[in-house]
């Protein structure tokens, strides 16, 4: 039984499990018989009788978006493919899942690996990949373990190998385990690692992967999440699939929530069917109690930080509305209006006994550790604002140490090959912006006081 497992936990109302309609879920076991039972691979039957570009089709219909960070349209991505291509396809499934408060796909890894295999399949039938890799972090060992039973399974089923399902379409899927690096979770540093090298992402022009993607042929990388969706997207149709959610904003998605709330865990919700007041105070059961609400970073630690009292302005003309942080629809579009992003789907509640250097200290430690060094803004500076923000928990940092903190995070915004550089400097950039006053009161006046003075010496000395 897995480790994570927990039998019985009941969906909330406000949910609607489709991916996680097997997570958790009493009398449900990872076999292929089981999964069998309630129409597994049945959706994979009716791919291979298809034409591969009618499933791309109606993953565009449906207009799926990207579950692992960007929410950039799967079905777009997959006709990316180079037209008249002569060189292998490949699909990789990234299921390295590293980013802080994201823990979605490591359950679906671990209680319904068939799922994903269905899903994979179906994708590779559409896009002509014949090899396709699951990339799975170290530290999920079981996981692999039990994706490697479930595609040998599979393999005796006829579900994958050599002429799946009578079709004539042949496939075969491996996992592969990384070492467990952030960085492997940006697509080219998670083709370069699968090929044997150091993670260091590639410079995107010319190495977009579904152009020079793994060993520089065309290659797609969707995340756990996004394929699951795919063999549902085929079950209903496109155009029914894209009912779900909101417009722009289809389908369910998993939201992972941890921090200052009473019931932290996963919730699959229609995109944009909960706002963020009814995710913390319903579904979640409210904050701890005695606690107020201080900020919410709502995309994972690479999300830009909203402060609860702020007010929202969204929309454009005669669309223009206000909203407070307890009415943001959990959408991408919306999110990303109020200046943040819905990216991984990491909810990170943040309540008043927080110490936001505390908090912003925790999160640099860990960019600062996670750069692959390539990139020296990256490299350097994600160091340096660990360094700052240790003074500033320690109380040995001066007052200009913040301006300090916010010039090297601004310096790092947009100056590397990959978008790693963009992941740690946000986390400083939104919290100077919204809680400098805090920041600067754990700071220590008198070191002000004495660098002015080292200063002013210097400077004497200096004249003479």
């Amino acid at each position: 039984m897995s480790a994570i497992y927990q039998e019985g936990k009941e969906p909330h109302p406000k949910e609607r499990r489709i991916v996680f309609k097997n997570v958790d879920r009493e009398g449900w076991d990872t076999s292929l018989a089981m999964y069998e039972t309630e129409g597994g691979y049945d959706q994979l039957k009716k791919a291979v009788g298809m034409e591969p570009g009618a499933i791309t089709d109606e993953v565009k219909k449906a207009g799926l978006r990207g579950r692992g960070g960007a929410g950039f349209p799967a079905g777009v991505k997959w006709g990316f493919l180079p037209p008249n291509n002569d060189k292998p396809v490949y699909l990789i499934c990234n299921a390295d899942e590293s980013e802080p408060g994201t823990f979605k796909d490591r359950y679906i890894i671990h209680q319904d690996p068939h799922q994903l295999i269905e899903g994979m399949a179906i994708a590779c039938f559409a896009v002509g990949a014949n090899l396709a890799y699951i990339y799975i972090r170290e530290e999920f060992p079981e996981g692999a373990q039990t994706l490697e039973k479930a595609i040998e399974e599979a393999h005796e089923k006829g579900y994958l190998g050599k002429n799946v399902l009578g079709s004539g379409f042949d496939l075969e899927i491996y996992v592969h385990r990384g070492a467990g690096a952030y960085i492997c979770g940006e697509e080219t540093g998670l083709i370069e690692s699968l090929e044997g090298k150091r993670p260091y992402p590639r410079i995107k022009p010319p190495y977009f992967p579904a152009a020079m993607g793994l060993y520089l042929c065309p290659t797609i990388v969707n995340n756990v999440e996004t394929l699951c969706h795919v063999k549902h997207i085929l079950e209903v149709g496109g155009e029914e699939w894209s009912r779900i959610g909101t417009p722009n904003n289809t389908g369910t998605r998993i939201l992972c929530v941890s921090g200052d709330v009473k019931k932290p865990g996963y919730y699959e919700v229609e995109v944009g069917s909960v706002t963020m007041g009814e995710l913390i105070n319903d579904l979640c059961g409210g904050l701890k109690e005695g606690r107020s609400l201080k900020a919410v970073i709502p995309g994972g630690s690479s999300a830009k930080v909203l402060r609860a009292d702020e007010v929202f302005t969204v929309g454009r003309g005669d669309d223009t509305r206000e909203l407070t942080i307890w009415d943001i629809p959990m959408d991408f579009d919306t999110l990303a209006a109020c200046g943040s992003m819905a990216g991984s789907g990491g909810v990170i509640v943040i309540d008043d006994s927080r110490s936001i250097s505390w908090v912003l200290n925790n999160i640099n430690n860990f960019y600062a550790h996670e750069s692959c060094g390539q990139c020296t803004p990256c490299r350097e500076g994600s160091l340096w604002m660990k360094k700052i923000t240790d003074r500033v928990v320690a109380g040995n940092a001066s007052p200009s140490d913040i301006d300090t903190l916010d010039n090297v995070a601004r310096n790092i915004d947009g100056s590397t090959i990959c978008a790693f550089g963009v992941a740690c400097s946000w986390p400083t950039e939104s919290f100077i912006d919204k809680f400098r006053d805090e920041l600067v009161s754990d700071t220590n006046l008198e070191l002000e006081g004495e660098l002015l003075n080292a200063e002013a010496v210097t400077a004497a000395a200096n004249l003479r």
